[in-house]
């Protein structure tokens, strides 16, 4: 029995060893987020319970290992799901309307990659945000969430024209390079200059007249300053009826008692362009923070529609993982434009508003 005692203690003691000495790690890591909604038009009301008002919801895994010489790898499966009724959400194979599925169950939609970098940067596979995304989201004060999401993606232009969102937000079949980009899935940014470029195919077979549908490319340099940070993208994606092209430039300059954002947006699909801008702003109030948001799109088309938001919100720190928050958010349209705030709709030139309370929870 002694033997025994000293022969599991010894194997104890090499198998810690041999983990303290490559220094793995397996995190999981989520956030919960509900909120009662009211989202109201000339044509149709909603009111219930929605997700994703303050923090998109999701469930992940991420993990690395120190490979020794400066080398680490990392895998980060990340599942977006919606808590109203716990169904997952849709995700895309190919980058192409083909390639939309219609969620449901688990599935890593929000990313999936595996990747190996180290002080030189970080070189990552799989289905992951893309570069021409981040200056969408990072510089919208709800961060592209909720009934406050700026109308930027709301009304997008290749999707009003039936091309399809392409990979606005993510592309699946990645190959990406990153160096000290803040949110890094290996090493995080420290400050200074950063960059991300990405390649990703829709997997279409030679032969067919298709076949380069769903390929693109993405690319994003930035700067991050004591106060100061700037960023500009550039992203194109082919299609069989016409190609898509994303280029967007943000700032935010943090005052101390307030931090102000802005973005600007052109979209091409085809031969059609779009505009949108977004300025906000941040501020502490009481132990929470306001936030206030407007932004506008407006196509080059006919009558050149456009759609415009006013967002305004506050969020309230019960513990450093739990929120109360609310938001409201006004949308008009001109030029015979017709948006909306998800969960209702309206008529040309008719306005909508939406309204949430709710609540965010991380681990």
């Amino acid at each position: 029995m002694k033997k025994r005692t000293v022969a599991i203690a010894a194997l104890m003691s090499a198998f810690m060893a041999g983990s303290a000495k490559a220094q793995s790690s397996v995190t999981l890591f989520g956030v919960t987020d509900a909120a009662l909604t009211h989202a109201s038009g000339s044509l149709s009301n909603t009111t219930g319970l929605t997700g994703g008002g303050n923090a998109d919801n999701r469930i992940g895994f991420k993990g690395t290992e120190d490979l020794g010489g400066g080398l680490k790898a990392g895998f980060w499966l990340e599942s977006g799901f919606n808590i109203a009724n716990g169904t997952g959400i849709a995700t895309n194979t190919n980058n192409q309307n083909s390639g939309i599925s219609s969620g449901g169950g688990l599935t890593f939609n929000r990313r999936s990659t595996v990747s190996i970098g180290g002080d030189w940067g970080e070189v990552r596979l799989g289905r992951d945000y893309t570069p021409q995304y981040w200056n969408i989201g990072m510089y919208d004060p709800f961060y592209q969430v909720g009934v406050g999401a700026s109308q930027i993606l709301m009304s997008y232009l290749p999707a009003l024209q039936g091309g399809g969102s392409g990979p606005a937000v993510w592309a699946s079949n990645s190959v990406s390079y990153i160096y000290n980009m803040p949110f890094n899935g290996l090493t995080y940014g420290g400050g200074g200059f950063y960059g991300q470029a990405m390649y990703y195919r829709g997997n279409n077979p030679s032969n067919l007249p298709n076949s380069s549908d769903g390929n693109g490319y993405g690319i994003r340099v930035g700067f991050i300053g004591a106060n100061l940070t700037v960023a500009i993208a550039h992203g194109q994606t082919s299609y069989e009826t016409g190609n898509t092209q994303q280029d967007n430039i943000g700032a935010s300059y943090n005052f101390g008692i307030i931090k102000l954002t802005s973005m600007f947006e052109h979209d091409r699909f085809s031969s059609i362009t779009a505009n949108g801008f977004l300025v906000g702003a941040t501020a502490p109030a009481g132990q929470g923070i306001a936030r206030i948001a407007y932004s506008r799109y407006q196509y080059d088309i006919s009558h050149d529609p456009s759609a415009s938001k006013l967002a305004v919100g506050y969020v309230y720190p019960l513990s450093k993982r739990t929120q109360l928050y609310g938001t409201y958010a006004h949308v008009w349209n001109t030029g015979g434009n017709a948006a909306s705030i998800p969960g209702s709709t309206t008529g040309p030139n008719e306005p909508s508003n939406g309204f949430q309370l709710g609540m965010t929870h991380s681990f």
